[in-house]
């Protein structure tokens, strides 16, 4: 019966003349959402709500020098994640994301304001209190390094005055506590206000502290470990001046043009 059936289905629209080729499909997907943006060292890492549409068959991405300008092809994925690792220490790239389905129909760019700078971070770092190791107390976000604590590139240093943990800043630097985190990634820019008065901040295990140095870069620094003379931290330091991003969040608005030329 279901032979003959569709045999049936096949022959009878022949026989009154009817078209039996199905609509083409010409509704794209809607432009994904949510889209972050989270700054690594030479590398940028973006994730987006996960489409709904049935016929979804993945996502494109696309970055630009400004929000409203030109966006280039950059890569595909079927998921609703993606890593940039041509990104550069120093260059402020946006993103864009657009959804596609299997007929080739893709949407509108993302409308969330999603911009990388990526910086270069450390792990692990290690420097010791100044009152007892002075020349490897100190860390310079310039050189990457530790260096003495009264060394010119200097940008904070490590002391345990009398059994209380401190990061030292000079008068011409910044610093404020931000509280407990997670990794070295939460704090998301570096505040405009609340910085210590005294220079300094008790250096506590699992907070993250943001410095603004004297040459107007902002850094984070993130305790992991303190054992008496010995300090150990994650860090990471923006290369542009004045930029306070430490990790991009998104904002809706309007979207430039773009083209499909990866040249990344």
């Amino acid at each position: 019966m279901k032979k003959k059936y569709y045999l049936l289905l096949l022959i009878l629209p022949l026989a009154f003349g009817c078209n039996t080729v199905n609509p083409v499909d010409t509704t794209p997907p809607a432009p994904p959402t949510g889209l972050t943006v989270i700054n690594g060292d030479n590398v940028a890492e973006l994730d987006w709500n996960q489409n709904t549409e049935s016929d979804l068959a993945g996502y494109n991405v696309y970055y630009s020098d400004s929000y409203n300008g030109t966006y280039t092809l950059l890569g595909s994925t079927e998921n609703n994640y993606y890593v940039d690792n041509g990104a550069s220490n120093g260059v402020k790239s946006y993103y864009a994301v657009t959804a596609y389905d299997y007929d080739g129909n893709e949407s509108d760019l993302s409308y969330d304001l999603a911009y990388s700078t990526p910086r270069p971070q450390g792990l692990n770092e290690l420097i010791f209190d100044y009152n007892n190791f002075p020349d490897n107390s100190g860390f310079s976000f310039t050189s990457y390094t530790p260096v003495a604590y009264d060394d010119s590139t200097t940008d904070f240093y490590f002391e345990n005055y009398s059994g209380t943990y401190y990061l030292d800043v000079y008068n011409d630097t910044e610093i404020k506590d931000m509280g407990p985190t997670n990794d070295i990634y939460d704090i998301k820019f570096a505040p405009s206000s609340g910085w210590s008065s005294t220079h300094d901040a008790v250096a506590i295990i699992g907070h993250t502290y943001v410095i603004w140095t004297w040459d107007n870069h902002y850094a984070k620094v993130r305790i992991s470990d303190i054992q008496g003379n010995r300090l150990v931290f994650d860090w990471s330091f923006q290369l542009i001046k004045g930029e306070t991003q430490l990790k991009s969040k998104p904002r809706s608005s309007t979207r430039g043009k773009l083209i499909r030329a990866n040249t990344r």
